[in-house]
């Protein structure tokens, strides 16, 4: 899909006339290229239509990507894929029809961060678009002995229930290329391009090794990624089913979890962020806590509405809630471990104070409770 080579002078037929019985690879070019200045914006348009069904399918299925991006091939880089001589007859061109044997005049690039994901953007494509070819570049480098890896590439046209319809009508019969690599594949393929272009031939054999080596080091780390997803997927629902079960030992504090815990022991709220769970997560680590059954201990026989009520006068959100009782068990100590302390912050430290003699004010005895030992949960990989 890259075209980063501006074309400085697109020779004219009549230049450098060639003998009668030699092709003119000029000419052939820059007919094609004339032909294809009209259809450019078509082109540009359908290439971002693909894009959109994609993407939006993708969302639809919750089926996160790293990016989605679309482009038509440009116009200088349609004339040079025109001008190339056939690798069976260099008197011959390689295109002897560039509009319709060149196929990604219309391109687009989904790239993913695991493998799997790979998978479900094929799903996608496979139903929402006619497939006329679905070509795997790691088989096609591996059988023809070529510096490659792995990128699925497909060749797409709208079905025709969806060009039925008048806004996609005049994009019926063309045809778009479709790449989908992982994030490690694409930048692998990046580098390799960028090297072998400037290279004008074929790569040295040392240079060639390297790549080889470095391909089969990337797919490694592609599927340790994956297996990596896969774990943290697996110990998150774990997790889960554990706060759901009230089996609290040995439970993490991850944003998930500290999430599920107080929806089952405070109350559900919407409002919460997910970057407010993951703030807490890193309040609560600061603590000293480090699993889940520390923290429930900590804050039992605490009521976390009247707490708040005695210190707002009205019942505050899950997360306030919980500051709070974590505020009146801990006292001073909550204080001293809390991040905005340590920040230096003048004005928390007197918001605190006066919140702990407005308890101390509604007969809370303060600081009843010991935090964890900081360095104990530290070596826990707290």
């Amino acid at each position: 899909m890259s075209d980063t080579v501006s074309l400085e002078a697109v020779p004219s037929p009549e230049e450098d006339e060639p003998d009668s019985d030699e092709f003119d690879f000029n000419r052939h070019a820059a007919l094609a290229k004339s032909e294809y200045e009209q259809l450019y914006p078509l082109y540009d348009e359908f290439s971002s239509v693909v894009e959109s069904i994609i993407d939006t399918c993708l969302s639809n299925s919750k089926i996160s990507t790293h990016s989605i991006t679309s482009r038509p091939k440009s116009i200088d880089g349609l004339y040079r894929k025109a001008k190339k001589a056939s690798s069976d007859n260099p008197n011959s061109p390689r295109y002897g029809n560039p509009l319709r044997e060149i196929t990604d005049l219309a391109g687009v690039r989904v790239i993913t961060y695991f493998l799997s994901v790979v998978q479900d953007v094929e799903k996608v494509i496979q139903d929402q678009f006619e497939v006329i070819e679905r070509i795997d570049k790691s088989e096609t480098f591996e059988k023809d002995r070529r510096l490659g890896y792995q990128s699925l590439h497909f060749l797409v046209r709208l079905k025709p229930n969806r060009c039925a319809l008048p806004e996609y009508a005049k994009f019926s019969g063309l045809t778009a290329e479709v790449q989908v690599r992982t994030i490690l594949q694409h930048a692998w393929a990046e580098i390799e391009h960028d090297i072998q272009y400037k290279a004008v031939y074929a790569l040295p054999s040392q240079i060639r090794r390297r790549f080889m080596a470095l391909a089969g080091a990337l797919e490694i780390a592609d599927r340790e990624f994956q297996a990596i997803a896969k774990q943290d997927r697996k110990l998150r629902e774990a997790a889960l089913k554990s706060v759901a079960d009230d089996k609290l030992t040995g439970v993490e504090i991850t944003p998930d979890a500290l999430k599920a815990y107080l929806d089952k022991e405070f109350g559900p709220d919407g409002r919460m962020s997910d970057f407010s769970y993951s703030w807490m997560v890193g309040v609560l680590k600061s603590m000293g806590f480090a699993y889940l059954d520390e923290l429930d201990e900590f804050i039992s026989g605490y009521d976390d509405v009247e707490v708040s009520r005695a210190l707002h006068g009205s019942r505050q959100g899950q997360l306030t809630r919980l500051e709070d009782v974590l505020m009146v068990a801990a006292g001073q100590d909550y204080k001293l471990r809390h991040p905005w302390n340590r920040q230096g912050n003048d004005w928390f430290r007197d918001l605190i104070d006066h919140r702990l003699e407005k308890a101390k004010e509604k007969g809370y005895e303060l600081g009843a409770r010991k935090l964890p030992n900081l360095e104990h949960n530290a070596s826990d990989g707290a």
